[in-house]
Parts: structure tokens; C-alpha cells; sequence
């Protein structure tokens, strides 16, 4: 079954790795690209893919573009399938901080991003699964992996009792013990995935799109 992924590339949002797109393409995703500042709208898709970049720059603009900030909460408060990684995360929040300002973002995350002068998490980590990741394990896929983290923000004020896909064997995450926050299917971490070795995030991923497209029709 062929997916629709949409994922922003701007100038906020760029950090996406070609190979681990190219793996999703090969996994069964039709990838549609749209701009988070100049779309008003989300494009029709199954599924979703937030990744890195530097929202803090416009985050004026991601502020003032409200419907597309409500339909972004409105998929994934609809069960919508989403995975987002830092810059994601950031805007996906409550709000976001920085400089003395404070910009209203998603909302779907019951945090609040906030930046600081300092890296708050910066380079290889290792992640061990929990079993709440909405995407399910491959057949022989290990528990723990290596990722990568490099982030200025934090997440304040987190309501207690989230679910984590993570446990932090190594690294910094979202408090130092946890990462990649889940609400309903939607996945939020700090760290980066990179498809390689047995890590086949693409796959699960791109494979839980489909899974819900079939059940949901």
C-alpha cells in the first residue's frame, strides 16, 4: 500500500538525511514537500515528518500562521501518524522561547520549548526502547540503538505522566532519562534517527502510516 508523507523544507526545517528519505521512498512513501511558513494548509496526506532545523528564526511567523498550526494539532489529535525529531518537537510544543520572547506554537505537546545560550544535549546517544513506540518492532530488531542529538532548547513544564518510546542509556534526550514523547501515534524526540545498521526507523515508520491508512480507510 502506497503512503502520502508530508514534511516541511524551508528555511526553518531542513535537516533531513537524503539516504533516510530515499529508504522511506523504497519502504512505499510518496514524500510531498510544503513550507511551513507560506502554507496555510496541509497538503492531503497519511502521515507526517518533522524533522530538525532552526525554528526559533521565524518563530513569529510559524506563530502567525494559525490554520496551519491548527490543522497540524487537528491530525494528530485525530490519531494522525507524525514523527517529529527536535526542531519538530520545538514546534510542536506549546510555545517556544527564546531571547525574551515567547511564541505560540502547535500545541500538541504538553511542553514548553525554551532556548538556551548553551547546547542542552549534543552528540552520539543510545536509546533503548520501552515498547510504547506507536511503530512496531521489526522481526529481530534489537531494543537498543545509536542515535545523535544536538539541541539548544529544552522542554519545560511537561505535564507528568507522559508516555516515552526511549530510555536514555546514553546521552541527554528530553530529561535526561527519557526521550521521544508519544501522544496518540504521534512520536517526538530530540534525538536523530539515521537509518543504518539494524536501525530501520524508515521502515517501521513508513509501514505504521500504512498500517493506520488500512485500518482507518
Amino acid at each position: 500500500i502506497r503512503v502520502r508523507i508530508g514534511y516541511p523544507r524551508d528555511r526553518l526545517f531542513g535537516f533531513y538525511y537524503p539516504g533516510d528519505l530515499l529508504k522511506m521512498e523504497q519502504a512505499g512513501a510518496e514524500l510531498v514537500p510544503f513550507d511551513s511558513l507560506a502554507d496555510t494548509r496541509l497538503p492531503a496526506v497519511d502521515g507526517l515528518f518533522i524533522g530538525g532545523g532552526f525554528p526559533e528564526i521565524g518563530m513569529e511567523e510559524l506563530e502567525a500562521n494559525r490554520t496551519l498550526r491548527e490543522e497540524i494539532l487537528a491530525f494528530i489529535e485525530q490519531g494522525g501518524p507524525v514523527y517529529a525529531e527536535c526542531g519538530g518537537l520545538m514546534y510542536l510544543s506549546r510555545s517556544l522561547t527564546w531571547n525574551g520572547r515567547t511564541c505560540q506554537m502547535v500545541g500538541a505537546i504538553p511542553g514548553d520549548a525554551v532556548m538556551h545560550e548553551r547546547p542542552q544535549g549534543r552528540g552520539y546517544a543510545r536509546l533503548h526502547e520501552t515498547g510504547a513506540s506507536p511503530w512496531p518492532l521489526l522481526a529481530g530488531q534489537g531494543s537498543d540503538f545509536a542515535a545523535h542529538e544536538f539541541h539548544y532548547s529544552s522542554l519545560e513544564n511537561l505535564e507528568p505522566g507522559q508516555l516515552f518510546a526511549y530510555e536514555v542509556r546514553r546521552g541527554t534526550g528530553i530529561d535526561g532519562r527519557h526521550d521521544g514523547i508519544v501522544i496518540n501515534n504521534l512520536l517526538a524526540s530530540y534525538t536523530h534517527l539515521r537509518d543504518v545498521g539494524g536501525n530501520h526507523w524508515t521502515r517501521r515508520f513508513v509501514e505504521n502510516v500504512a498500517r493506520l491508512k488500512q485500518t482507518t480507510g
